[in-house]
């Protein structure tokens, strides 16, 4: 059985000032020690790389060659997989979102969930409880005690 990561369980894990941030890293060398698949959506990539670095929202922004290193530790792990949209998507998302529709800030969450329903994904792990609305989706959050 696979999962998948939300962007902000990578954030956390880069972001030293966070209150998340040694769950976080110890979270992903958990991720990095366990055999079954791990599916990277791309759209999680991506907005890892723009909130990262972004000078706006951090203080102090990793560098782009400090990020994508992140993710170059990740995506070369023997067990890691970047997902992405297949044929359909529109389908899809109009489906995904049929009972749960999305607006604004709710749309990238539809899009990622979207892309785990396409690939077969249905373990999330994200500190994000809005993504609890689509039903297929078991959300787990990794820094929830108990």
């Amino acid at each position: 059985m696979s999962y998948s990561l939300d962007v902000n369980v990578l954030l956390y894990a880069s972001n030293t000032s966070s209150s998340h941030y040694a769950r976080a890293r110890e979270f992903l060398i958990e991720c990095a020690a366990r055999p079954e698949i791990f599916c990277l959506a791309a759209i999680t990539v991506t907005s890892y790389l723009r909130i990262a670095t972004h000078p706006r929202i951090f203080e102090s922004p990793l560098s782009v060659g400090e990020a994508q290193s992140n993710i170059d530790r990740l995506v070369d792990l023997p067990h890691c997989r970047v997902i992405s949209e297949q044929d359909n998507f529109w389908s899809a998302y109009r489906n995904v979102t049929h009972a749960v529709p999305a607006r604004a800030n709710d749309v990238p969450d539809a899009h990622l969930a979207t892309v785990l329903y396409q690939n077969g994904v249905t373990r999330l792990y994200t500190h994000d409880r809005d993504f609890r609305r689509y039903d297929f989706l078991k959300v787990i959050d990794p820094f929830e005690r108990g």
